[in-house]
């Protein structure tokens, strides 16, 4: 049976509490080879492992526990939403999220070495391509590895606080899931690494790599938008020109074309803002009406569950528009 499309957006948290059990699961076979035996690694595991069973004991020993004291567990928060469920209060994905919390911020050193096994294969796969490419000295290759492991930590860092901060929302965390790339930044470090005729050649594929990704991804919004509202040729070309100024990977020296024809200058504003200024007035009725419609139809899914659709949520701005 497929998920209802009105709540695929929320599928992440359903996910992100899944991987909590999977991840202890597999972190046996996850854990890169580094210090220590195998043996000691999986002592280790079963330290951070042992809190959260603690938690569980508790939430099934004492269903007096604390609601608003500080240090709250995963025991607390669900014990809390049963609660309110069954009390007749409303329950959001938010509400679930962030009682998920402890035990996301529990199981990051797990999912920490898992994260760095699975990208220094990635790692070593694009310095090892990039080497190739444009003959890179050894202690170019290593440098290259090392400054890819020095973003990873940063992505890794920023990642964890985010999770971790109280005031963070199940939107928030969807979305920067969408916003982390392995090559951000590449661009500068090569330009200190190579010069002449390789430097040259590099930049000339990467900026047919970034028009690529940039004309796959303003195709696909425009794609999106004219299903829902029927687009003539001239709006194409203008949300065309909206959404690729939108992609990470634009440049202002890109050579794109739209629907029909080069892009044009975009209106001021965001981007949703700028879209919907495109449209003529039944157009964005038409817009309005499918929000509505979808926005409708995740009440009623939620509802099924026992929950409720967070007051401001949007269901056409979470396919980012």
């Amino acid at each position: 049976m497929s998920l209802p499309q009105s709540i695929r957006p929320l599928v992440p948290l359903v996910i992100g509490l899944a991987v909590g059990v999977v991840g202890a699961t597999l972190f046996r076979d996850s854990i890169p080879g580094v210090e220590g035996s195998p043996e000691q690694q999986l002592a280790k595991a079963e330290v951070e492992l042992k809190k959260v069973r603690n938690e569980l004991a508790a939430f099934h020993a004492d269903p007096r526990a604390r609601r608003n004291k500080p240090g709250r567990t995963l025991a607390d928060g669900a014990r809390n939403i049963a609660e309110d469920i069954r009390d007749g209060k409303p329950v959001t994905p938010e509400d679930i999220f962030r009682a998920s919390q402890p035990l996301m911020r529990d199981l990051a050193p797990l999912f920490d070495r898992m994260r760095v096994r699975g990208e220094k294969q990635q790692i070593e796969q694009m310095s090892g391509e990039i080497a190739r490419k444009y003959n890179l000295t050894d202690a170019q290759q290593d440098a290259l590895k090392s400054w890819f492991m020095a973003k990873s930590g940063e992505k890794a860092k920023r990642w964890s606080d985010m999770i971790s901060q109280d005031g963070t929302r199940l939107e928030d965390v969807m979305k920067a899931s969408q916003q982390t790339r392995m090559d951000d930044g590449l661009d500068e470090f090569m330009a200190r690494t190579l010069t002449g005729e390789k430097l040259t050649s590099f930049q000339t594929e990467r900026m047919s790599q970034r028009t690529e990704r940039v004309q796959q991804y303003a195709d696909a919004k425009t794609e999106r938008l004219d299903q829902i509202v029927q687009l003539d040729d001239a709006q194409r070309d203008q949300v065309f020109g909206i959404m690729a100024r939108k992609s990470p990977d634009f440049d202002p020296a890109m050579s794109l074309e739209g629907g029909v024809g080069e892009i044009r200058a975009s209106p001021a504003g965001e981007s949703n803002e700028a879209m919907l200024s495109v449209l003529r007035p039944e157009q964005r009725a038409a817009f309005e009406a499918e929000q509505q419609r979808r926005r409708d139809d995740a009440r009623k899914d939620m509802e099924a569950l026992g929950l409720i659709l967070p007051p401001d949520w949007d269901p056409l701005g979470m396919e980012d528009f």
